[in-house]
């Protein structure tokens, strides 16, 4: 059993509004509940701040809690809903981005269940191969590596792991990505651990590469890190990103 939440936002610096979007007709934030109801999940919740996004949740007929403005994250926003509504300590709720209509559903679950099968866990989520050198280097893509048991040991914008012996003279980075993660930013929490997550000062490692899952290492909390059974799709960031999006819903 789990609970999906997604956090969403009306302004975006590159995209205003983009959750509201249409794609094919419906505005973007549809797409995206849609796939966590066909995720298993018991409950799908839309957290926002704008009336506009609240009305769009309703018209998809999807629960919303209106949360607070000033959060900077959706952690916080998630936080916030869990006490709301008064979810367990114990109950698992997935993180699922607004601007995510390609997300599979089977992922949503592969992250909750990945979180209740290992009791030892605060967080899980999800990786990917890196694919090309260009992927590898690029720092939007943000990188991560394990330890044997699949707890994730550190996440980085940089290329990690470095392999010190296949650097290529004169380019900045090594020519092997093999064995290299590509995070997927799909998180499960226990909301237990959300609010110890949502109460903790931001980390200097943190704010330098701008990933808040660093904070939750920083502080000894464990994420635990399983490869996607499919690829996740592209979000979306940018006007080019909607295009793409909407060249492959709308066909």
């Amino acid at each position: 059993m789990f609970r999906v939440v997604i956090p969403a936002r009306f302004d975006s610096a590159r995209l205003p509004g983009k959750v509201l979007l249409p794609i094919g007709g419906r505005p973007m934030l549809h797409w995206v509940c849609e796939r966590a109801r066909a995720s298993g999940a018991e409950q799908v919740v839309v957290a926002t701040d704008d009336e506009r996004v609240r009305g769009c949740a309703e018209q998809a007929g999807v629960e919303c809690v209106m949360t607070s403005s000033a959060h900077h994250s959706g952690t916080d926003r998630i936080a916030e809903v869990a006490r709301t509504l008064r979810w367990a300590p114990a109950d698992v709720v997935v993180n699922l981005q607004a601007d995510e209509p390609l997300m599979p559903p089977a992922l949503v679950g592969q992250v909750a269940r990945l979180l209740q099968d290992h009791a030892d866990a605060d967080i899980a989520t999800l990786a990917a191969p890196v694919t090309s050198q260009a992927e590898f280097l690029d720092p939007n893509a943000v990188k991560v590596v394990l330890a044997e048991d699949g707890r994730a040991l550190l996440f980085s914008r940089a290329p990690i792991p470095w392999d010190r012996d296949g650097a290529i003279d004169n380019l900045p980075g090594p020519k092997s990505y093999q064995r290299a993660l590509r995070h997927i930013g799909l998180y499960a929490y226990r909301v237990q651990s959300l609010f110890r997550l949502s109460q903790l000062p931001p980390v200097a490692l943190e704010l330098r590469e701008k990933l808040e899952q660093l904070r939750a290492l920083a502080n000894g909390m464990q994420i635990r890190v399983a490869i996607a059974a499919l690829p996740p799709g592209v979000d979306v960031n940018t006007p080019a990103d909607l295009q793409r999006i909407r060249a492959l819903l709308e066909t």
